[in-house]
């Protein structure tokens, strides 16, 4: 197990690291050719080209200075997990220049030694109010997160 965990973070460390300096095609390559990187704010990207996209389209269009750092890296060789900590700042108008950090959990199913899923935890609401959003903003926002939780637990 301590090598499957070792190759994992190796892993979510080229990927985290190629996000963070907006390489999305680099981030795309740590995924099977249909693998899926469920972001907590965009939702479901599915197939190389649409994570490279969601990198270069979504993550870097509205933020910059991405830092994402890894510990506490688990995995049996088909499934993982790894606590993360990670910061950015938004370009978002309204909060241009805020520095926004929240932690979080990443799951991973693996095929190959490549990402088939990623998906991960965190509380939003934490982010949202950092960014200085109005209240009424985050609970339209959690409120849609929160339907897509029950829709996707029937």
């Amino acid at each position: 197990m301590a090598n499957e965990s070792a190759r994992l973070r190796t892993l979510l460390e080229r990927m985290s690291q190629a996000i963070c300096r907006g390489d999305g095609a680099a981030a795309a390559a740590c995924f099977v050719a249909d693998g899926i990187y469920h972001d907590g704010f965009y939702g479901e990207f599915r197939g190389r080209e649409a994570i490279r996209g969601m990198v270069e389209n979504h993550f870097h269009a509205n933020a910059c200075d991405f830092s994402w750092t890894l510990s506490d890296a688990l995995s049996d060789g088909s499934l993982g997990y790894a606590r993360y900590d990670f910061a950015y700042t938004s370009k978002l108008p309204g909060s241009e220049g805020v520095r926004v950090f929240f932690a979080g959990i990443s799951q991973v199913r693996l095929q190959g030694g490549l990402i088939s899923r990623y998906g991960e935890v965190f509380d939003r609401g934490t982010a949202l109010v950092q960014m200085n959003f109005p209240a009424e903003r985050i609970a339209k926002s959690l409120a849609r997160w929160a339907e897509e939780e029950k829709a996707r637990q029937k």
